[in-house]
């Protein structure tokens, strides 16, 4: 963290004032403060208010407010764990100045904790450097501090200076006005109306509850809202509460504010009277959706590493806290809302440790609800009347939803002509829904897409659009729905389903057949598609004795009238019903056949049939 970046955050110079800055004091030394007053950037008292807002440095262990014991833990845990031998080292571990490392060194030196062992090679223009190592005593100590926490790095803040900070830099110190909303929104069509409504519910630092259909840029205008702030903040590494230790400062959560400059200046130029173990931030952003638990809103203890994890809205402060898709939450409604009554009332938050203790930390912060349901649905009038602002996003006009569309178009370098446009309009009318804000954008992404697939310029077609059209509605489901296999559509009683085989006709002369005759019965029947016998494959001397054999379908299959509704099937092996008549039918017909091949004929010679084939009954 050095003063130039906060400069640039804040808007009073630019990055490439402040490489004059360094420019300078690398030639003439100093501070690049006074590098930035000698150059003309900024006035002397300009410079002492940006220094005075930020936290400033510790002189000595007592300044920093955490107790000594637990400050030589983290210096005995960082050379431990990370092998750290000089002051230097362990002073950048620590985020403290070299004169409090040096005293705790000192008490470490006093227990037999740590021992020197050699100074440091130097280079030209450096000063040597003692190194040290930690001794059994300091090794077997380590162990046990690990064994009570495993944190080990920047050092703590103290909770009373935590809550003096929240208070200081409340979100309420910065002021929004119109022009700083207009060009925030820059791009998008709003109403003036919204945009009236919405700037007092920023400045007041209330809860804010936007609700409206879906589509019409409610998360949009949350997020805009989070990033319209320009002061800087400063947020803790960790928090030192009762003897433990919680984690506040998240790269994933809070931007730090950094610049080019810092990596040019030497180390010992950037010294500054800032305290580093606060990070200078911009307003943190978090938004969080259906994965929301009540959980996720208390202190996380790793019962492993033995620290805390702040809760998301902890992380917030200062900042926005954006709840999307609110009512859609693993959580119930209910619960969510209970659990910021206290909050939103008393600006006032109670956290708790695994232990029972109970923290109370100042709740400086906007609340954003965002859902696609109505008020009523989600809160009684209690709740409600502690949500300050209420916004409502509608559904555009023919005329916002043509500039909107017109907008994304010619970003894209399409132009959509008058006959497109009333095509797109009476296709979502005709679908029985509303004009959104997303569709302009839906549809310019969808006929991109197509154009970049047929290989040809960016351009509006009737196909194109009626392709993102398609995608934008779902049709509903009935059977005159293309891509739905007629096999799987209820078959008609005169019809037949392709896998089924129609029973065989008999031409005049023909002896009457039935389709599923089975024949080997000696093994359990396998489910197989029946095959009705062809009258040419059968013998003319094996003709007259096959209407002997003509069991009926009763035998073979039971009758669906049998079936008595709501009984369940039987899970014995299956038998077809009639087996024994069958087989003794069977015996028979083998006899009559070995009696036809006796009597046959030398100039007549019996084809051979297809075997018969068994289907398993219904």
């Amino acid at each position: 963290m050095s003063l130039g970046n906060i400069l640039v955050a804040k808007g009073l110079v630019s990055a490439a004032d402040i490489q004059r800055a360094v420019d300078h004091q690398l030639q003439y030394g100093g501070r690049i403060g006074e590098s930035i007053v000698a150059l003309g950037l900024l006035k002397k008292e300009q410079i002492e208010a940006v220094l005075s807002d930020a936290p400033q440095a510790p002189l000595s262990v007592a300044d920093t407010g955490v107790e000594p014991a637990l400050l030589l833990e983290l210096a005995i845990k960082g050379m431990y764990s990370e092998n750290l031998e000089t002051a230097t080292q362990i002073a950048d571990m620590l985020r403290l100045s070299s004169t409090i490392v040096n005293q705790l060194i000192q008490e470490a030196k006093e227990r037999k904790l740590v021992e020197n062992l050699a100074a440091t090679s130097t280079m030209a223009g450096s000063m040597a450097e003692m190194r040290m190592t930690l001794t059994k005593a300091g090794r077997e100590w380590a162990v046990d501090a690990m064994s009570r926490g495993q944190y080990y790095g920047p050092a703590p803040v103290s909770l009373s200076d935590f809550q003096n900070r929240i208070l200081r830099q409340a979100v309420t110190n910065e002021h929004v006005t119109r022009e700083k909303l207009d060009k925030a929104f820059a791009g998008l069509v709003m109403t003036d109306r919204f945009v009236s409504r919405l700037g007092p519910a920023i400045n007041s630092g209330n809860a804010i509850l936007i609700y409206g259909p879906a589509g019409n840029g409610k998360t949009t205008v949350a997020e805009i809202v989070g990033k319209v702030f320009e002061n800087v903040i400063y947020v803790p590494y960790c928090v030192e509460i009762d003897g433990e230790i919680m984690k506040v400062f998240d790269p994933a959560i809070h931007r730090q504010v950094s610049h080019a400059s810092e990596q040019q200046a030497p180390a010992n130029l950037r010294r500054s009277r800032m305290d580093l173990r606060w990070v200078a931030c911009y307003r943190p952003m978090v938004i969080t959706g259906g994965e929301l638990t009540i959980e996720m809103l208390d202190m996380k203890y790793n019962p492993v590493a033995k620290f805390y994890e702040a809760p998301l809205h902890i992380k917030a402060l200062n900042g926005t806290f954006l709840i999307d898709d609110f009512g859609r939450q693993r959580a119930k409604p209910e619960d969510i809302l209970n659990r910021w009554i206290v909050p939103l009332n008393s600006r006032i938050d109670y956290l708790t440790t695994h232990t029972g203790k109970s923290i109370k930390l100042p709740f400086d912060e906007i609340v954003i609800f965002s859902t696609n349901m109505h008020p009523d649905d989600l809160m009684d009038p209690a709740f409600q009347r502690r949500i300050s602002y209420k916004l409502e996003t509608v559904e555009p006009t023919e005329d916002l939803f043509f500039k909107v569309f017109s907008n994304f178009a010619a970003k894209a370098g399409l132009t959509a002509s008058p006959e497109i446009y009333k095509r797109i309009v009476d296709t979502v009318r005709a679908n029985k829904a509303p004009l959104a804000y997303f569709q302009p954008k839906f549809i310019v992404e969808q006929v991109l897409a197509s154009c970049k697939f047929e290989g040809i310029p960016p351009q509006f077609t009737t196909s194109n659009v009626d392709d993102a059209l398609a995608n934008l509605f779902v049709q509903k489901n009935d059977s005159s729905m293309s891509g739905v296999n007629q096999m799987d559509q209820p078959a008609k009683p005169s019809e037949a389903r392709p896998h089924e085989v129609k029973p065989h006709e008999a031409k005049p002369g023909e002896a009457e057949l039935k389709p599923e005759l089975p024949v080997a019965l000696s093994s359990a029947p396998q489910s197989i598609a029946p095959q009705s016998i062809a009258p040419q494959s059968i013998a003319p001397e094996m003709k007259p004795i096959m209407p002997n054999i003509k069991p009926s379908l009763a035998e073979i299959r039971p009758s669906m009238h049998e079936i008595k509704p709501g009984s369940k099937p039987e899970t014995k092996p299956f038998y077809p019903p009639g087996l024994a008549a069958l087989q003794s039918r069977m015996a028979e017909f083998t006899s009559s056949l070995e009696e036809a091949k006796k009597m046959r004929r030398p100039d007549i010679q019996p084809q051979a049939a297809e075997p018969l084939r068994f289907a398993r009954s219904s």
